[in-house]
Formats: structure tokens, sequence, C-alpha cells
């Protein structure tokens, strides 16, 4: 509030330097935007009032059926949100990285941190459509690929997340990063198998096996506590007769390179036609828009348009 009304006290004053004949018009053009930035942010934090909103994030990205084709896509997401975090200010860790056979990656996952990280990411969880003129094709043929995202918010040491460790399996790999001095040589990368739910949980990140098991837990807890979150939610719409299908299967959104190009959120309706500035990680319009309708009540049930 101290850094709004800041900005308005200064916009006040250019009002009066230009009322009195000063010349002020890029100062003034500034100070208009820096304020409508400000507003812009504050309505965003009052519609992320959730229990989890204003924690760090857990992002994955896996991509669907389609090998090459799809893990290539999955990495031009992962490019998207890297930039985007940028744009943000906010740190983030790459917890584990799994590249593709000839291009792309097979999984990501990463932490983010900043406040109203999983806030804002969660309105991208969900799956990703591209339609474009596919370059591993020789034919150039238009193919369609798929890549689901998965947020889930980082969680306190405190909270109760009760994992038996008979029921973990625990395996030991050697690092399949991208190379150079990053690759481990010895065999610390983690991954963490949750016997009853079947989760998967792989950390490579750190040289320390130690440390990636740490980091692989956090996940795994995060993870589980989702798990249980949901059920609970099925349980209570069953009790008050509400039907609602939260699994994925429906695209949230689709991104269109050819024969046209636009970007479209089939929930929100919003669309752009600047399909390279959203993969440049100009994301927020679409984050806003579904943050509002979210508030709102008017979310829409995301089913694609048949012409997108």
């Amino acid at each position: 509030m101290a850094s709004l009304k800041k900005k308005s006290d200064d916009l006040a004053v250019l009002v009066e330097w230009a009322a009195a004949g000063e010349a002020v018009d890029a100062e003034f053009s500034q100070a208009l935007d820096a304020l409508e930035q400000e507003v812009q942010a504050g309505e965003i934090k009052m519609m992320l009032g959730g229990e989890h909103d204003r924690k760090n994030a857990i992002i994955t990205i896996h991509p669907g059926a389609g090998g090459t084709e799809s893990q290539d896509w999955a990495e031009m997401l992962l490019r998207m949100y890297l930039r985007w975090m940028e744009r943000r200010g906010f740190k983030r860790d790459m917890i584990d990285y799994q590249p593709g056979d000839e291009a792309g990656l097979k999984s990501a996952t990463l932490l983010v941190v900043g406040d109203y990280a999983y806030g804002l990411l969660s309105a991208e969880a969900g799956v990703h459509r591209l339609v474009r003129i596919s370059p591993f094709d020789q034919a150039a043929r238009r193919h369609t690929s798929f890549a689901s995202v998965y947020v889930w918010p980082e969680l306190p040491e405190d909270v109760d997340v009760e994992i038996d460790e008979n029921d973990l399996r625990i395996d030991t790999y050697r690092s399949s990063g991208a190379g150079g001095q990053h690759v481990n040589v010895t065999d610390s990368a983690v991954r963490l198998t949750h016997l009853p739910t079947g989760i998967v949980v792989s950390c490579q990140n750190e040289r320390s096996q130690h440390r990636n098991r740490d980091s692989a837990m956090k996940v795994l807890k995060a993870r589980l506590y989702d798990l249980k979150t949901k059920e609970q939610q099925v349980k209570l719409n069953q009790i008050s007769g509400v039907k609602k299908d939260i699994a994925f299967g429906h695209q949230i959104r689709s991104y269109v390179l050819a024969p046209y190009r636009m970007v479209k959120d089939h929930r929100t309706k919003e669309q752009v036609g600047d399909v390279d500035r959203v993969l440049d990680g100009d994301i927020e319009m679409f984050i806003t828009s579904y943050l509002m309708k979210k508030s709102s009540g008017t979310l829409g049930e995301p089913v694609p348009d048949e012409d997108v």
C-alpha cells in the first residue's frame, strides 16, 4: 500500500506541474504506467487468497505421446516458463531434467521461489497443445503435440505428510544431464517410488546423494499432499452432488503456428496473435484472465474449439 500511495502522490505532483505549464509528458506517461502496473499487481494479490497461493511452487513438465515431436514441445514450454520467471524476478532451481532421445525433454521438475509463485503458476496446470509444421518431418506435414504441466505448492517442514519408509523404493543412478561439469560421475541421482500410489519422483540436480534424496522427498510430500486434497474434494463433491472432473483430459490452451498463428486459452477464451511473444515468456494476460474469472466464479471448462 505504501508503494501504491507513493506512485499515486508522484503522479499527482506531475499533474500539478503540467497544469503550471511544465513539460512533463514523458515523466507523466512513465508514472501512469508504473501506477497501472502497481494497481494490477495489487488486484492479482487480492485474488490470490488461497491457503498456499503465496508459497513457492514445484512445477513438472511431461511430454505427451508422440516421441521427439512432443518432447521438443515440452522443452519449448520449459523455456517459456523460465523466461516468464526471469520477467517476474523469481528464482528457480532445476530439481530434475531428463533429456529427450533426439531433442527436447522427457521430464523436467523445478522449484520456483518467489511470493505467490504457486498462486500464479497454478493457472498453468493442465494440458498444453501445439499445432505446427514439424521440423522433424521431412515431408513438412502439420503435427499436433501435447505436453502436461503439473504444479504443486512447496510445503513447509511442519506440514503433516506421513511417509512410511517401508512404502518407498529408493533407486540411485548416474545423472543424465546435458553434459559438461554438471553431470555427476557417481551414482548420486535419486529416484523415489511411493509404492501405494505409484508416484515416482527423481532428483539429480545436486552432487550429493543425500541432498538429492531430500529434494526428492520434498517433491513427493507436495504430490502426496495434493493427492490427499483432491481425494477430499471428490468426497465433498459426492456429498453435495457436485460432479466435477479434476483429472487432466482436455487441453487448457492451444498454441497454433500453422496454418495461422494464435494462442488461445480454452477456459477463459483469452487469445493472442503474437505467438512468439507468448513463447518468449509473456503469459501474464493468460494468468490474469484465469485468476479474474476464477475469483468471479465465471471460469469455464477447458473445451477446445473445433477450429483451434
